[in-house]
């Protein structure tokens, strides 16, 4: 996949509370040793997504156990009550919110980081031995042209539906959301994955971003708008069989994102709300 097109956009991601990094031996201070590390997850959160189906990929279930946080956050600031320890620990007086995801580390009590594409890299990097890479060699630039374009898919059909933006920029952000998936849809013509032939973090991140579209944002885009984006079949045929891969489909919690979704937005339901793209649950159901 050329990286070209890509490279203007920018990252959307708030800067993380908590950055460490796993390394390779002791020297790193935070080094990879089964069962040294616990995830504390929120699946229907799409860092939280992303990471459990990274974390099923691996098959890391005994190496790196998870806990998983009810979808929505029970501190009024929108943090987990369950994850204030873990930052006061790791912080005197944290200030802020006790969010997930976060990897904390056993042996210390202490948070090693809340950023999720580090996180995943590390579980991939230090714990992924003897699987398909999900982060293959050579791969880099191709890796993280696939996160800035969906980072950018989110943004503009957030702005597609926006209550707060005037007809012609949501009309604006509705023709670069189309764009993005319009070219996804001629890459993946006579291909399974992304980048290469077998899953990687690429088409994880992908998955990720096109249940965030079908299942958060499409409720603020009207009819037409969401046929559109449906009409896309290459993409949506991807997106069908994945959710049918059980490190996917057993971690989409679409009760729990429906939840969040609603707890959290406050912006005006919309005519598309009506039009879903996929039967998510069906397609699940086949990864059972």
């Amino acid at each position: 996949m050329s990286v070209t097109p890509l490279a203007h956009v920018p990252a959307v991601h708030p800067a993380p509370a908590f950055r460490g990094r796993i390394g390779r031996d002791a020297r790193s201070g935070h080094y990879a040793v089964p069962r040294r590390y616990r995830l504390h997850l929120a699946a229907a959160c799409a860092d939280g997504l992303r990471i459990a189906v990274v974390h099923s990929l691996l098959g890391l279930d005994d190496v790196c156990p998870v806990t998983f946080l009810d979808p929505v956050p029970d501190c009024p600031d929108g943090g987990h009550s369950a994850l204030r320890p873990l930052y006061e620990a790791s912080a005197h007086r944290y200030p802020g919110a006790a969010v997930a995801p976060v990897l904390s580390d056993d042996w210390s009590g202490r948070i090693v980081s809340t950023h999720a594409a580090d996180i995943t890299r590390d579980l991939a990097r230090h714990f992924g031995g003897g699987r398909p890479a999900l982060y293959p060699c050579g791969a880099e630039s191709e890796t993280e042209a696939v996160e800035r374009m969906c980072g950018a898919i989110g943004q503009a059909a957030q702005q597609a539906g926006s209550a707060g933006g005037g007809v012609p920029e949501r009309a604006t952000a509705l023709e670069r959301l189309l764009d993005s998936l319009g070219s996804l849809e001629r890459w993946l013509v006579g291909r399974d994955h992304l980048i290469r032939d077998h899953i990687t973090a690429a088409d994880v991140e992908l998955w990720v971003a096109l249940v965030q579209l079908d299942t958060v944002h499409r409720h603020h885009l009207d009819a037409d708008a969401v046929r559109r984006v449906a009409d896309h079949p290459t993409l949506w045929a991807y997106a069908r069989r994945l959710t049918a891969h059980p490190a996917f489909g057993a971690h989409l919690d679409l009760d729990g994102i429906a939840r969040r979704h609603h707890a959290r937005c406050r912006g005006l339901e919309a005519a598309g709300a009506a039009v879903q793209i996929l039967d998510w649950a069906a397609h699940a159901a086949r990864s059972a």
